[in-house]
C-alpha cells in the first residue's frame, strides 16, 4: 500500500445503520403534534368498537327522539285513532323502501352492487344519522357501515349525494303536481323553491353531472367513476322517488280520510303539501334540517284542506303530529329490521369495478 494513502476508515462504515433506529424514532416524535392527534384518531375510528358505539349511539338518539316526542303523538293518535297511525306507519315504510331502492340503485350504477339486506342495513341505519346535531351524519354512517361491504368511502358519500339532490328534485315535482289544489298560503310565501327545478334538472343531465362527479373525485385525488351515469338511471331514481312521494303523501291521506276528507283531489293535495313541506324544510339551509319549517307547512296547508278556522287548524296539527311520530317510527323500524336482517353478509359484496383497495 502506498505510503501516502490514508489509512481506510472501516469503523465509520457502520455509523449509519447503527443509528438509523434512533434516528427514525427521533422523526416520528418530531412530528407535529396535530399530526399524532390525527393518526391517533383515525385509528380510533377505524376501530369496530368506534363502529359499534357510533351506530348504538345514533340508535339511542333515535329512540330518545320517540320518547320525547310521545306526548305530542300520543294527543294525535287521540284525535286520529290507532288505525289511522297504523296506515300511515305501513305508508311511510313502504315510501322508505322506495328511496331506499333509489339509493341502491344509483350505488349499483356507480360500480358497487348490493343485495337488499346489505343495502338496507346500511341506508336504514345510515338514515338515523339524522337525528344527531348537524346534517352530514348520515352520509358518514352510511360511508363506515358500506366499508364493511367493500364500498368505497367516496362512492358512498358521492351516492348519498347524489340520492338527496333526486329526493329535492323529486320533491319538488311532487309538489308542482299538487299545487292545484294547495290554497293554504305557503306556496306564496316559499315560491322561490320552484325555481330550483330546472337548475337541478340541468345539474342532474348527464352531460353535466358526470363530469362534476369527476372533478370532484379527481380534487380528491380519487380514480373517476369507470361507468358513468345514464339519463336512463336518473330517469329511473326519480320516477321512483316520486312513488315513494306518492306514499308519503298517502300517509296524510289516509288520516285526513279518517276525518272524512278523502277522494282523488284531496290526495294530490296531501302528496304536494308533504312533498313540498319537505323539500322547503330541505333548501332552508340556516335551520338544522328545516326543523320547524315542514311541520308549520304542512299544518297550514291541510288546515285549508280541512276546512279552515280554529278546527281546521286543529285536526292539522294532528296529522303533522301523527306524520312526525310514523316518521321517526318507520326510521327505527326500518334500521331494526335490516339489522337483523343483514346479520352474516359483511362479505357479500365485493366492489365489480376492481377499486378494491380504492376504499379510503
Amino acid at each position: 500500500m502506498l505510503s501516502g494513502m490514508p489509512e481506510p476508515r472501516t469503523t465509520q462504515a457502520a455509523a449509519p445503520s447503527e443509528t438509523a433506529a434512533p434516528d427514525v424514532a427521533a422523526a416520528a416524535s418530531g412530528r407535529p403534534a396535530w399530526r399524532r392527534v390525527l393518526g391517533f384518531t383515525m385509528r380510533a375510528v377505524e376501530s369496530r368498537a368506534f363502529k359499534l358505539a357510533f351506530v348504538v349511539a345514533i340508535v339511542a338518539l333515535g329512540i330518545l327522539t320517540v320518547v320525547d316526542q310521545w306526548t305530542d303523538f300520543k294527543h294525535g293518535i287521540d284525535r286520529l285513532g290507532v288505525m289511522a297511525a297504523l296506515e300511515a306507519l305501513a305508508c311511510v315504510l313502504v315510501g322508505l323502501f322506495l328511496t331506499m331502492q333509489v339509493w341502491r340503485r344509483l350505488l349499483a350504477a356507480a360500480g358497487s352492487k348490493l343485495p337488499v339486506r346489505a343495502a338496507s342495513r346500511i341506508f336504514f341505519i345510515g338514515q338515523l344519522g339524522k337525528y344527531m346535531p348537524g346534517s352530514v351524519w348520515p352520509v358518514l354512517t352510511q360511508m363506515e357501515l358500506g366499508r364493511t361491504y367493500k364500498v368505497p368511502r367516496q362512492r358512498s358519500a358521492t351516492t348519498a349525494m347524489l340520492s338527496m339532490l333526486i329526493g329535492l328534485t323529486s320533491g319538488l315535482l311532487a309538489a308542482l303536481v299538487g299545487l292545484p289544489f294547495l290554497s293554504g298560503g305557503s306556496v306564496h310565501k316559499y315560491w322561490w323553491a320552484f325555481p330550483f327545478i330546472p337548475v337541478l334538472l340541468v345539474c342532474l343531465h348527464p352531460r353535466v353531472l358526470n363530469p362534476v362527479i369527476a372533478f370532484g373525485l379527481r380534487k380528491m385525488r380519487k380514480p373517476a367513476p369507470e361507468t358513468p351515469l345514464t339519463g336512463r338511471v336518473i330517469g329511473a331514481a326519480i320516477a321512483v322517488n316520486l312513488a315513494s312521494w306518492l306514499f308519503n303523501g298517502l300517509q296524510i291521506w289516509v288520516m285526513t280520510a279518517r276525518l272524512g276528507v278523502h277522494g282523488g283531489d284531496t290526495l294530490l293535495a296531501a302528496v304536494g303539501a308533504y312533498a313540498f313541506a319537505w323539500s322547503v324544510g330541505f333548501l332552508v339551509v340556516p335551520v338544522p334540517a328545516g326543523a320547524g319549517i315542514k311541520d308549520a307547512i304542512l299544518i297550514v296547508e291541510l288546515a285549508a284542506l280541512l276546512g279552515g278556522g280554529a278546527a281546521g287548524t286543529a285536526a292539522a296539527t294532528a296529522i303533522a303530529l301523527v306524520s312526525r311520530g310514523v316518521t321517526i317510527l318507520g326510521d327505527l323500524i326500518g334500521a331494526g329490521v335490516a339489522a337483523l336482517l343483514a346479520r352474516g353478509t359483511a362479505t357479500a359484496a365485493p366492489i365489480e369495478s376492481g377499486l378494491v383497495g380504492d376504499e379510503g
